[in-house]
């Protein structure tokens, strides 16, 4: 009756040690390290720099406990701070011998103590939040006005070209705000126009009022364009700051969208607010110019001769120069869309440009006139800049679609899609709310609330052992269980821990033990009411579900909704709390039952369980079950 077959003991071993292997790295705790991120968004870290880094620490006498190439930094772990703050030194000088031009940044950092067994497993601590590991909170907030009346500015230029092509005469065209304004003396010019905007800027509503003997066309973009311009304006906004936060070197910084116009920005592990107020308010642009080509030019290339009068020396991003002329010929205001792709021709990797129709008009032009010469793609940031590509053009460009290819891989076509779409901010923000949390306070955050987990649990399991007895240790097993099991699934999600995240764990335990104690009262009732031992615990466990079920999923849906509907510190609670009580239904019920099943199921003639008094409501007298 109450015997669990083999294969559920293998689900509940199988947990356990799954459960056990990835919330080990939560124990060994952090170490001091040194962190290697790229300072332009045109250079990559590879095994070229790992090895840099290995023989700079080796040179110097510097031992680390482990040194990888983790994604997109390079991460060197030590014994001390002394050593790390001494690696730094030596690391910096190693990589950036020009200080005043650094190619790197090599920051101060923390990284898990986890064995080499674990990590080869896949096997992280979870990620500490700004609340528990101190830094700074920026709350930003993007002018969609501005991203929208750039984007009218934008079709204006547009029209007026289209409308110069199509030969439709007209007074003048304006914007005001977010909308643009055109003017006509005729009806049959307006018509000519209406059907231009109609067929090339469906993005556009036109409204014809006259106005004295004109008539007067105010296009607006409709609704549902309005809103994509905003959400594309955002997620440029997001990646340009994912961009610029590499160069502080934090590990785990926290970008996301709140609301329809807000981005969060958190930095662990940052204190120097002026440095991130400088990140984040960074402008980069973007410029085509043409390469010099002349005699000059090529012996400056080789370093054997001056730069020409007129060009200007940039190097791309294998460190080859080039000579480029000073002349602008496009600015990144021309360009609307830059999206990875193939070559039609030849199957290669590719980045397909868009651009506006004054950036369309300039570029045929320059291209007709240019065939067989290079063209160069800069992007400047802190007024240096960097040849992101240097392509030769191969023929006439029209229609603003523009196609940059040869020599590139797939990822490093999408890398330049993405720097040249996010190299500078689609719309200006304002930051609208900043905090500072030092480190100590971090440090006495995650002293109180380890403090307020371990004695909730350490009281819950008093008095579920002394009111219970077995059933009562059984419980509390099964409690441990579910605080492994849910310190194992954050791990794995790789999910950052805040303060209200470890409230909710001190919440969930209080909230897990209420299923034990539903099956355990209904045990106690089952035995008052006459049945056996055994079948008091099998009827006991059956009959709680129903209720168990019902409380969880009431519980749950609180909890779905503060994760939809919440932000910041409400998400992290609702994070752990949903995640908890997942967890506290199979650790409350299946993981239970195997553990009494395993230890009441094997004996044919129990005549008792030992889950405390059980009161009997007919007699004045009371059974005490051993």
């Amino acid at each position: 009756m109450n015997r669990y077959p083999v294969w559920k003991y293998a689900i509940i071993l199988i947990a356990l040690v799954v459960g056990a292997l990835y919330a080990l790295p939560n124990v060994f705790g952090e170490a001091p390290a040194v962190q290697v991120s790229v300072a332009k968004p045109t250079m990559k870290l590879d095994a070229a720099t790992l090895a840099r880094v290995e023989d700079a620490l080796k040179s110097a006498g510097i031992a680390a406990d482990a040194v990888s190439l983790d994604g997109t930094s390079i991460r060197a772990r030590f014994g001390t701070t002394d050593v790390q703050l001494k690696a730094k030194d030596t690391i910096q000088k190693a990589l950036n011998p020009d200080a005043t031009d650094p190619a790197f940044v090599v920051a101060l950092n923390l990284l898990s103590r986890s064995p080499a067994w674990l990590s080869a497993l896949h096997a992280s601590p979870m990620y500490l939040g700004l609340d528990l590991r101190g830094g700074v909170h920026f709350m930003l907030q993007v002018d969609m006005k501005a991203a929208l009346s750039k984007r009218a500015e934008s079709l204006a230029g547009d029209i007026r070209t289209n409308l110069r092509e199509k030969n439709v005469r007209h007074g003048g065209i304006t914007r005001s705000g977010q909308t643009i304004e055109i003017r006509f003396r005729d009806a049959a010019s307006t018509e000519a126009a209406r059907r231009v905007i109609q067929d090339q800027f469906t993005e556009l509503t036109t409204v014809e009022t006259p106005e004295g003997s004109d008539i007067k066309m105010v296009a607006t973009i409709q609704p549902v364009a309005a809103r994509k311009v905003q959400e594309q304006a955002l997620k440029q906004n997001i990646t340009t700051l994912h961009n610029r936060i590499n160069e502080l070197g934090v590990a785990e910084p926290v970008i996301q969208q709140q609301g329809l116009d807000r981005i969060v920005v958190q930095l662990p592990g940052v204190q120097d607010t002026a440095k991130a107020k400088d990140i984040l308010g960074r402008t980069a642009t973007l410029e085509i110019r043409m390469v010099d080509e002349g005699a000059e030019a090529r012996s400056a290339e080789l370093g054997t001769g001056p730069v020409p009068f007129g060009s200007e020396r940039y190097l791309e991003r294998n460190g080859a120069p080039v000579i480029v002329k000073k002349q602008v010929i496009l600015t990144g205001d021309n360009l609307t869309d830059a999206q990875p792709g193939f070559d039609n021709q030849t199957q290669e990797a590719a980045v397909h440009l868009t651009l506006d129709a004054k950036g369309a008009r300039i570029f045929r032009d320059v291209t007709r006139e240019s065939v067989g010469k290079r063209m160069a793609i800069l992007l400047f940031e802190k007024g240096k800049g960097e040849v992101v590509t240097a392509p030769v053009i191969r023929s006439e460009i029209g229609g603003g679609r523009v196609q940059i290819s040869g020599r590139m891989t797939t990822v490093e076509a999408a890398d330049t899609a993405l720097l040249l779409r996010a190299g500078s901010l689609a719309a200006p923000m304002e930051i609208i709310e900043e905090r500072t949390i030092g480190p100590s306070l971090g440090a006495e955050n995650i002293a109180k609330g380890f403090n307020s987990v371990t004695w909730g649990f350490v009281a819950v399991a008093v008095f579920m052992c002394f009111y219970y007895m077995l059933f009562g240790m059984i419980s509390s097993v099964s409690l441990a269980f579910n605080l492994l099991l849910l310190v194992a699934v954050l791990s794995m999600l790789q999910a950052t821990l805040t303060l209200p995240g470890m409230a909710a764990m001190a919440l969930v335990l209080g909230m897990a033990i209420d299923a034990n104690v539903l099956i355990n009262e209904r045990v106690r009732e089952e035995l008052r009411g006459g049945a056996s031992a055994q079948a008091a615990i099998h009827a006991g466990y059956d009959r709680a579900w129903a209720t168990i079920i019902d409380s969880n999923v009431t519980t749950l849906i609180a909890g779905l909704a503060l994760l939809a509907f919440g932000s910041g510190p409400v998400r992290g609670f609702a994070v752990v709390h949903c995640l908890g009580i997942l967890t506290s239904m199979f650790s409350g019920v299946f993981f239970s039952r195997g553990v009494v099943n395993l230890w009441y199921g094997r004996q044919k003639k129990l005549k008792s369980v030992s889950i405390g008094t059980v009161w009997r409501p007919d007699s004045d007298n009371q059974v005490t079950t051993n």
